[in-house]
């Protein structure tokens, strides 16, 4: 076995002679412990150990006061936990250049060397990183670890597509289409606080004494940034990196953006901001999270490299629409999603889907265009109107035009006050998280029991498309024959599960059918209370109501309540398109069997998201 010989540190002596007399695993992990603490080791002879562990255990508390002067209290810890059989796990040594794919455990905790970042490795994705990656590099990357190195907890996960580019602590991971395994990292629970803390090289005294850890003193400055309040958004900047802009101009927009973020002030309850660079593809910078701290932040912004290539902005949006604002990537539920796309000139490519899907995933597109085009440049402009269509809403709040990238100071100011006013920010409410929807079912006995299900699976189909929640969209129940039975209210279930579940668990009332008293009653114990333009009622019936539909219809749409009728088998057409809304055809359905109602779900619910954005 190699034993550890330490030169010019006498006070490890001891230590090492136990090492000497230790089993060849508890060797390997005290030579781990001397590396750790930065001590030059180097292996020197082969020897073979056969003292047992309970003999070592004997001569560890014999020697036990002079190893509490000797050992600082990372060794002492390490060695505690290795001879006495502790349950706190010990790190595993790994090199700066180990990766992902180099493990063969699914879970293992490392121990990651000091100045990693010194060297220069891969690192590939963000968050979760392709299994060519360093691992320490990563856990730089991830935060988890600083540049005195760690232990860190890997996590084995499978292959996958798209791993996404970002700056991060001073590395910068790399995009990557596909690798067949992947891992992430965590912060290890049960590793000794010791083995994270840094270990003091100064002289030992001459008597044993109690070792006390020195605390951080927190700073006060950092408590304090907790950012700005008042401006709670989550803001994606799209920055111009194409060859049009050129490196001069670049520069003045990294300038730009810089004071933008500084007066915005990011932080946990500010905030949070991230960066993509619109060139021939996207490419994401930063996420949301990566930078809560205003030093931080401003720091990457500096770090940015200048890409060139064609201005494809509409590119960008869409990547920035699809994945961008998710949870999983740091987007934080029930805060305001901003995009702020600056532009020099004109875009090489469309935006029209692009800014649809943002606008349609509830995204507040602001288009900052700065230089615009020159009469004698408008002949290669593809799209005149881009603005236009690119922004939330064409109504001069989401467009704003800057002369020059030499004068952008003074609209610092003006442009952080659209960006943070929650009242103007008019794409950030979609159908799928506003509208009240009411289910009015037809439990009569022409119906039956198994139809019955089958109309309560359709409806459920409807509700599992919006965000169902207490700050979200809500969906209520009648069932009506002769009598009309509330069977929850649009206040009653706050998550979209629970909703659900308990639409699905209506029971069957069997009886008659008076199909206009029942609109006149959801209409007055349903939809009170809320507000006009965002209520929505579905009839299901299966026949000819006995009374009549056509007054209590007419009353609902007073009140503003859309009505969508969905009638089975031998419900009459006239009475359909009475209830109906206008114009009556797109609101009114019509299926000989109740196993058709499935087909009508996505176009129940695209007719409700037209109604929702005409109206709003």
């Amino acid at each position: 076995m190699n034993v550890c010989v330490v030169r010019e540190n006498a006070y490890l002596k001891g230590y090492l002679s136990l090492a000497r007399r230790s089993t060849p695993a508890q060797h390997c992990h005290f030579t781990a412990c001397c590396s750790f603490q930065g001590i030059t080791c180097e292996q020197s002879e082969q020897f073979s150990s056969e003292t047992s562990a309970e003999e070592t255990y004997t001569e560890l508390v014999a020697e036990m006061p002079q190893l509490s002067v000797l050992l600082p209290l990372t060794g002492l810890f390490f060695l505690l936990s290795l001879v006495l059989g502790s349950e706190v796990s010990v790190p595993y040594p790994v090199t700066c250049t180990t990766r992902g794919a180099d493990l063969t455990q699914d879970t293992m905790v490392v121990l990651c060397p000091p100045q990693c970042t010194q060297w220069r490795m891969s690192v590939f994705g963000t968050g979760v990183y392709a299994a060519v990656s360093s691992i320490c590099a990563a856990a730089v990357h991830r935060g988890i670890l600083g540049p005195a190195g760690g232990p860190v907890r890997v996590h084995r996960l499978q292959g996958r597509h798209n791993y996404i580019s970002s700056y991060a602590h001073g590395i910068h991971s790399q995009a990557l289409s596909h690798w067949t395994a992947s891992f992430s990292l965590t912060k290890p629970i049960n590793v000794p606080q010791e083995l994270i803390s840094e270990t003091s090289t100064t002289a030992l005294p001459a008597a044993a004494r109690p070792v006390k850890k020195l605390l951080k003193k927190p700073s006060v400055k950092k408590a304090l940034a907790g950012g700005n309040k008042d401006c709670q958004m989550d803001i994606a900047m799209v920055i111009d990196s194409s060859s049009n802009i050129g490196q001069r101009r670049f520069n003045l927009q990294k300038n730009f953006i810089a004071k933008l973020a500084a007066m915005l002030r990011v932080g946990p309850i500010g905030p949070h901001i991230g960066l993509i660079q619109a060139s021939d593809s996207p490419r994401t910078e930063f996420l949301l999270t990566n930078y809560t701290q205003p030093k931080e932040l401003l720091f990457a912004i500096k770090e940015l490299a200048y890409l060139g290539g064609d201005s494809n902005t509409g590119k960008a949006i869409m990547h920035t629409a699809e994945t961008f604002f998710s949870q999983e990537n740091g987007g934080r539920r029930g805060h305001p999603r901003v995009m702020m796309v600056l532009i020099d000139g004109w875009p090489s490519d469309d935006l029209d889907q692009a800014a649809m899907l943002a606008r349609e995933s509830g995204i507040n597109v602001f288009l900052v265009s700065v230089a615009k085009p020159a009469p004698e440049e408008l002949s290669m402009v593809r799209d005149k109107d881009f603005m236009k269509k690119a922004v939330c809403k064409d109504n001069g709040f989401f467009s704003y035009p800057i002369p020059s990238w030499f004068s952008t100071t003074k609209h610092i100011r003006p442009l952080i006050q659209r960006l943070c006013s929650l009242d103007g920010l008019l794409c950030s409410k979609t159908c799928y998280n506003s509208v009240n929807i009411g289910f009015l079912i037809d439990g009569s006995s022409s119906v039956g029991d198994g139809n019955f299900q089958l109309v309560l699976e359709f409806l459920a189909g409807i509700a599992r498309s919006f965000e169902i929640s207490d700050v979200g969209a809500h969906i209520g129940a009648v069932q009506f024959t002769y009598d009309q039975r509330l069977e929850f209210g649009l206040s009653d279930y706050s998550n979209k599960d629970d909703a659900i579940n308990a639409l699905r668990r209506i029971s069957y009332m069997s009886g008659g059918t008076s199909t206009g008293s029942a609109i006149s009653y959801t209409t007055q114990n349903l939809f009170r209370r809320t507000g006009p333009g965002r209520n929505f009622l579905i009839v299901v019936t299966d026949g000819q109501s006995y009374d009549d539909v056509r007054g209590p219809a007419m009353a609902a749409h007073k009140q503003g309540i859309t009505i969508f009728s969905v009638g089975v088998a031998w419900a009459p057409l006239d009475d359909l398109k009475a209830m109906s809304s206008e114009p009556k055809d797109s609101h009114t359905f019509f299926t000989r069997e109740f196993s058709g109602l499935s087909e009508f779900i996505p176009l129940v619910v695209r007719g409700i998201c037209r109604d929702f954005t005409e109206n709003n």
